[in-house]
């Protein structure tokens, strides 16, 4: 189907509601969408970006955080400073308490979101996603990045912005303890 059939049929305005239904009827993307209405299309995670968020939730877990309250790949209601809301999909996403089901979460209760980088959302994972989750208030976003070390960088919300706090090989922040970095 060419872009054009596809714009034909798109509305005017895309929700959240919309972004559920088109991610149902399509396994092959994840759909996220700017609290300014920018609409993102991303082919789903390779391999080694499933290993890595599989190896933060065992890790998570392992330590003690209550599998309740780590999910990966989870909708996310993010409200932007002009008043849009939009939704993302972090990789992982640890809570202060377990959740209500749902598609789109708040990131009322959130502590941490991750993005593990791929060529194809770098720039959105960077930059965008980092401005409209300090602007939800969460408290830590961390990247990693899919080079040989699997470089983690972790960063604090301080004030309305994030500053990173360390940078290091994913393996040395798995012989750390979650406890550490105000996860449990």
């Amino acid at each position: 189907m060419s872009a054009d059939v596809v714009g034909r049929h798109m509305p005017a305005v895309v929700t959240l509601d919309d972004l559920a239904q088109m991610m149902a009827a399509d396994e092959h993307h994840r759909y996220e969408i700017s609290p300014e209405g920018v609409l993102s299309i991303m082919p789903p995670a390779g391999y080694s970006h499933a290993i890595i968020a599989t190896r933060l939730t065992v890790w998570l877990a392992a330590a003690g955080v209550a599998v309740e309250r780590i999910a990966q790949a989870v909708g996310l209601r993010i409200s932007g400073r002009s008043g849009g809301v939009g939704g993302r999909i972090p990789d992982l996403v640890v809570w202060s308490k377990p959740q209500a089901d749902g598609i789109w979460l708040s990131a009322a209760d959130v502590l941490l979101v991750v993005e593990i980088v791929s060529p194809a959302s770098e720039g959105i994972d960077l930059v965008t996603k980092r401005n409209e989750y300090a602007a939800a208030g969460i408290p830590q976003y961390w990247i990693i990045d899919q080079d040989v070390a699997q470089t983690v960088t972790l960063h604090q919300l301080q004030g309305d912005r994030y500053a990173p706090r360390a940078t290091m090989p994913l393996a040395w922040l798995l012989n750390t303890e979650p406890a550490e970095h105000d996860l449990i």
